[in-house]
């Protein structure tokens, strides 16, 4: 029988809580999260396999990402911010993943998840700071002979008919800046946008609350892929009477009618924190109401699609990250036991001064030909991530001047990294299990890094993944032009 989630105290992290309207303390210059974010993957590497094989939820590891103060970096820019980009943010996920790629998954599901405000709100309030004391914002009546925007219906902007009858003073909240109240409340995010892939399951629906205070309440069950069991809050989708536009809103997982249900038999991915959560008689506040996606895909700007594409992505630098992490580990497996053991007469042994024998390069032709095939692969899976990733950066500093076009293009190449890197990582984390097969200290039993976690992981995190639809829609957009359709759909 499930149990409301109550999280145990964490201990003392470094970034504390600002006072209201003051950003968090962050570091003075970005080149300083290369050197944090390395430390805390040494970190993380150390211990992951017997986290992995623990498989608790990960409290500690939350623990270790706050007191880095990673989950604060993509905070958006301000008079007293300095927000890290979205390539800092993927190059972050990509060497955590390298570590502990369950780590690695949180962190991208909370960036995603933070900029929830900034895609489904209203385009022109967007980035207005959340205050509790802020007072009342004022908005323009919409043009005679032109119809509100569908944006209306979240409470964020102007309120109409019914809707705004039962949310008096919608039209004067401003909305929440969720990646700047993230930073400043310390808050892991977690939970999901789309609607649920199987057809079967019902998702979550809203109902108007009673009473002059307005909002919602929230009812349902849905299965998320992580972080569930850690979050201090959930970013959700959920439909008014269980049809029409998509309402995302923020949710307390500490409220008594929310429950969770820890998966605990993932075969990857253990210390995700993923599980199902069921929503009962959960009350929304007007001001917890983040932004709206249309139900109709031709109302939605080109910049709130690329939210699904965001997340694609940095679970795409998870992938890598788990390929480079685990071709990495073989290597120093590989050079140690080419190396073989210490000679008595000393540590270089009679040739230690022979530059042309260095310990540990190996003369094996064929596993020179095993590395050198893996290594192109990742090479080759970095760059077109690294393309994708220039691309969608430039995008989201475009914003609300994207065009469909642009989006598009943004489309095919995340689909075409997310393709050839689940290939590469499935690839390179079965192939290096025989590479290691026999090899002292690569058995997990005798305290070696255990490489089918690595395998273990990446089938998890692709299994959702059909790279044929992505394929066809490559296939598609290169010979007829065609734009992918503008889905939530990750």
């Amino acid at each position: 029988m499930s149990t409301p989630r109550k999280s145990p105290k964490r201990p003392a992290v470094r970034t504390a809580s600002a006072p209201a309207g003051r950003a968090v303390d962050r570091p003075a210059d970005d080149e300083i999260w290369p050197r944090v974010t390395r430390e805390l993957a040494d970190d993380l590497a150390v211990d992951a396999l017997a986290r992995d094989r623990a498989g608790k939820a990960p409290f500690d590891e939350v623990a270790r990402l706050q007191e880095a103060g990673l989950p604060a970096l993509l905070t958006a820019p301000g008079p007293s911010r300095r927000g890290a980009d979205w390539r800092a943010a993927c190059a972050v996920v990509r060497e955590i993943s390298a570590a502990d790629s369950s780590v690695g998954e949180l962190l991208a599901h909370h960036y995603a998840l933070s900029w929830s405000s900034r895609f489904f709100g209203p385009a022109h309030e967007a980035h207005t700071p959340y205050r509790a004391d802020a007072p009342p914002a004022t908005t323009a009546a919409p043009a005679p002979g032109t119809t509100p925007s569908p944006k209306d219906a979240s409470g964020t902007g102007t309120p109409s008919g019914a809707d705004g009858a039962r949310r008096p003073g919608g039209a004067h909240r401003r909305p929440l800046a969720l990646d700047v109240c993230t930073a400043e409340e310390r808050w892991l995010l977690a939970g999901g946008v789309e609607p649920p892939r199987a057809t079967a399951e019902p998702g979550l629906t809203l109902t108007p609350a009673e009473g002059s205070g307005g909002g919602w309440i929230l009812d349902g069950r849905r299965a998320f892929a992580s972080g569930v069991t850690v979050a201090d809050r959930l970013v959700v989708g959920a439909r008014p009477g269980g049809t029409g536009d998509l309402l995302v809103v923020l949710v307390d997982p500490a409220h008594p009618g929310v429950f969770t249900d820890a998966g605990t038999d993932r075969v990857g991915q253990r210390l995700a924190g993923a599980g199902t959560v069921t929503f009962d008689h959960v009350p929304v506040p007007p001001g917890h109401v983040l932004g709206v996606l249309p139900h109709d895909e031709h109302a939605v700007a080109p910049f709130t699609t690329l939210a699904p594409l965001a997340l694609r992505l940095l679970l795409t630098q998870v992938g890598l990250g788990i390929a480079e992490g685990a071709l990495a580990e073989a290597r120093d497996i590989s050079r140690a036991d080419q190396a073989g053991p210490v000679p008595a007469g000393g540590a270089g042994g009679p040739a230690a001064g022979d530059a042309a024998a260095p310990a540990g390069s190996g003369d094996d032709p064929y596993l020179l030909l095993a590395y050198g095939e893996l290594a192109t692969a990742a090479h080759a899976a970095a760059a077109v991530v690294e393309r994708a990733t220039d691309a969608l950066a430039r995008g989201l500093h475009t914003e609300w001047s994207l065009t469909l076009e642009e989006r598009a293009d943004i489309s095919v190449l995340v689909a075409a990294a997310e393709t050839v890197t689940g290939r590469a990582a499935v690839h390179i984390t079965t192939r290096i299990l025989e590479l290691v097969d026999g090899t002292a200290g690569a058995d997990s039993r005798g305290g070696g890094p255990g490489f089918d976690r690595f395998w273990r992981n990446a089938r998890a995190l692709t299994a959702p993944t059909r790279a044929d639809h992505r394929l066809r829609d490559i296939g598609d957009h290169y010979l007829n032009g065609t734009h992918a359709r503008l889905t939530l759909l990750a």
